[in-house]
């Protein structure tokens, strides 16, 4: 996927402007690219407009204005784009009770590399990590994940562990979305 420049990222006061009608675009954008796995999971594939979003909102929040700054931000949200032929992704584990979410939090520390997208000829593609978002005995509520498909788009995503199971299809809606985002 082509990565976030520079150049189409504006400065906070003009972001203010134009955010509503960006964001309902991106809002748009995101509810074709997410997918609910059971209760507590989700997966956002991210692509360039997301990207190009979550960088805005960072220099919005953080009313960034240095040069080297806004760089960083850019290079850190496109690390999370996939490569050639990959999908990247953000899982979030969405639980509301804070004692509940610490517990499955230390619980599933095995769980960013049980998430798989399904393929249709029913092989699996089991997620890549970073695992500085992995402590020793927890992982963090939100994962960034990346998915080699050789370029294909998957059928369903899942996860498989022994206390955690389930799996979803995608719609033809939310394919087409991932085949167009492969193509950019």
């Amino acid at each position: 996927m082509k990565p976030v420049e520079r150049n189409e990222i504006v400065d906070y006061a003009t972001y203010e402007e134009m955010r509503d009608e960006f964001r309902a675009e991106v809002m748009k954008a995101k509810a074709l690219r997410r997918v609910h796995i059971g209760e507590h999971l989700t997966l956002l594939f991210e692509n360039h407009l997301t990207i190009r979003y979550q960088i805005q909102e960072m220099i919005r929040a953080e009313r960034i204005v240095k040069e080297a700054d806004i760089l960083h931000e850019i290079e850190t949200y496109n690390e999370l784009l996939g490569g050639e032929g990959e999908f990247g992704c953000t899982l979030l584990i969405e639980i509301d009770d804070r004692a509940v979410r610490e517990e499955k939090l230390r619980q599933w520390w095995r769980l960013p590399e049980r998430i798989y997208l399904l393929m249709e000829d029913g092989s699996r593609v089991w997620a890549r990590f970073d695992e500085r978002q992995r402590g020793q005995d927890r992982l963090s509520s939100v994962q960034y994940l990346k998915f080699y498909t050789a370029g294909q788009v998957p059928v369903a995503a899942g996860v498989q562990m022994p206390e955690l199971q389930g799996e979803t299809a995608l719609t033809d809606e939310q394919r087409e979305a991932l085949r167009e985002d492969m193509r950019n």
